[in-house]
C-alpha cells in the first residue's frame, strides 16, 4: 500500500479490525490507516452514530474515519459474531472503545481472542485504566473537570473545558502509539499483547507540567487567565478597530528588537525592565503602557512589523478561517474529503511528514457498509452466504 507519491507506507500489510465509535477509537484507527494499515471499521447495521450527529459533532465522522473500509454488522446475532471472528482471524490488531464489559459479553474481549491467536494485538480505549474509577462512565469533559485541565483553562471559579476533544484525540493517538510498540515487541517475542489507553490518564499527562510546577515551587498553579506569565510580553492585545492579536517578546534579545521596532527607547533603557524576570515583575505597570502605545496600530501593521523582525505573533483565528490559510493550502496540509451528505470539503492531514510528504487520503470516509460484500468474499463467504446474511439483516451495505 502506497501514498500518492508511490512510496510504501510504514504500516502497509498490517490489518486492523476496529469496533469503535465517536472520536477516541476512530482516531487510533485513522492514524494507523494514514500510515498504511488496512483498517476495517465494523459498524452497526444503522451505522456509527457520528454519521448523524448535529452541532459540535457534525464533523466527527469525516474527520476521523478516512482511509478505512466499512462493514455493517449486527453483533447481537450469533451470525454477526461469526463474521467478526472470521475477520479477526486475519487481523494483526483489534481496536475497541466500548464501555467496560461490552466486548466480553460479545466474546470479543482480549482474553477470549488471545486463546485463538496469541499474536493478536488488542487496543482498548477507555475512560480510566484499571482501578477504582474504571466502572465510571467518562467523557472528554468529565476527565477535563476531574483532571485539572478545565480548572487551568477557565478563570478562577469558572472551570472551562478546552475548545476541542483533546483527550479523545490524544487518547486515540496514545492507543496507536501503544499498538506500534506492541507490533515491534511482537517482532522480538512472537507474542501479541493488550494495549490500554484512557481519557483520565491522558488528561493527567497533559497537566503534568502544572503538577510539577507545584512540586518545584510549593505553590499551586493558577489557571491560565490568572497565571503569572513566565515571559514579560506574552499577551493578547486589543488594537485599532477592536481587532485582537497575540504578541510576544520572550527573551532579552527579543525585547530589545521589539523596543527598537516601536520606538520604545526609554523602556529599553529603563533598568527596571532589563531582564525578562524584571519585566515579569513589572507587568502591572509595564503592560498598560505597551497596550496604550500599540493601540493605534492595526493587527495587519503589527503582524508586518513582528514578522519582519522575527518576533512571535499570531492573529486570533476562528477554526473555519483555517480553510483559507495560505500556509496550509500551500503545503498540502488540507486534503479533499467526502462529507456525510456526499459533499466535498477539506480536512487537515496528520501534522508530520514522511520523506517530505504528508500521509494523505487513499480512501474517502466510507459509506455505511461500503465494503461489506468484498470483505465477506475475502473472508471466504460464498455469494449465497452473503445474500443470506443480508436477508437475515446480519450485514448491510454493498
Amino acid at each position: 500500500m502506497s501514498d500518492t507519491t508511490g512510496n510504501k507506507l510504514p504500516y502497509a500489510g498490517v490489518r486492523v479490525i476496529e469496533f469503535t465509535h465517536m472520536v477516541m477509537g476512530p482516531t487510533c484507527g485513522m492514524l494507523l490507516a494514514d500510515l498504511g494499515a488496512e483498517v476495517i471499521k465494523v459498524e452497526p447495521i444503522d451505522g456509527d452514530a457520528t454519521r448523524r450527529l448535529l452541532g459540535s459533532g457534525a464533523g466527527f465522522f469525516p474527520t476521523f474515519n478516512r482511509n478505512k473500509k466499512s462493514i455493517a454488522l449486527d453483533l447481537k446475532k450469533p451470525e454477526g459474531i461469526g463474521v467478526a471472528l472470521r475477520l479477526i482471524a486475519s487481523a494483526d490488531i483489534v481496536s475497541e472503545n466500548f464501555k467496560p464489559g461490552t466486548m466480553k459479553k460479545l466474546g470479543l474481549d482480549y482474553g477470549s481472542l488471545k486463546k485463538l491467536d496469541p499474536r493478536l494485538i488488542y487496543v482498548s480505549h477507555k475512560g480510566f485504566l484499571p482501578g477504582p474509577y474504571d466502572h465510571r462512565t467518562a467523557l472528554d469533559e468529565v476527565v477535563q473537570m476531574m483532571g485539572g485541565l478545565a480548572y487551568m483553562t477557565g478563570r478562577i471559579g469558572d472551570p472551562l473545558r478546552a475548545g476541542t476533544s483533546v483527550n479523545d484525540i490524544m487518547g486515540g493517538m496514545f492507543g496507536a502509539i501503544g499498538a506500534m510498540a506492541a507490533l515491534r515487541q511482537r517482532e522480538q517475542t512472537g507474542e501479541g499483547c493488550e494495549v490500554q489507553s484512557a481519557l483520565f490518564e491522558n488528561n493527567v499527562f497533559l497537566v503534568a507540567q502544572h503538577m510539577m510546577q507545584f512540586a518545584a515551587t510549593g505553590k499551586a498553579a493558577d489557571p491560565m487567565p490568572s497565571r503569572i506569565s513566565a515571559w514579560g510580553v506574552y499577551d493578547v492585545f486589543t488594537v485599532k478597530d477592536g481587532e485582537q492579536i497575540f504578541l510576544a517578546a520572550v527573551s532579552d534579545k527579543q525585547w530589545a528588537v521589539f523596543c527598537k521596532a516601536f520606538g520604545l527607547a526609554s523602556m529599553l533603557a529603563d533598568p527596571r525592565l532589563k531582564t525578562n524576570n524584571d519585566r515579569v515583575l513589572a507587568r502591572d505597570w509595564m503592560m498598560p503602557l505597551l497596550r496604550s502605545h500599540l493601540a493605534g496600530y492595526s493587527a495587519a501593521e503589527l503582524s508586518a512589523v513582528f514578522e519582519k523582525n522575527e518576533l512571535p505573533f499570531a492573529p486570533i483565528t476562528k477554526p473555519h478561517e483555517l480553510f483559507d490559510d495560505p500556509h496550509l493550502n500551500a503545503t498540502g496540509g488540507l486534503a479533499p474529503v467526502r462529507m456525510n451528505d456526499g459533499s466535498e470539503s477539506k480536512v487537515p492531514l496528520m501534522p508530520f511528514t514522511l520523506a517530505g510528504e504528508r500521509p494523505g487520503i487513499r480512501l474517502q470516509p466510507p459509506l455505511l457498509g461500503e465494503h461489506t460484500s468484498a470483505l465477506l468474499r475475502e473472508a471466504g463467504y460464498s455469494e449465497e452466504d452473503i445474500a443470506a446474511l443480508k436477508r437475515q439483516h446480519v450485514t448491510a451495505g454493498d
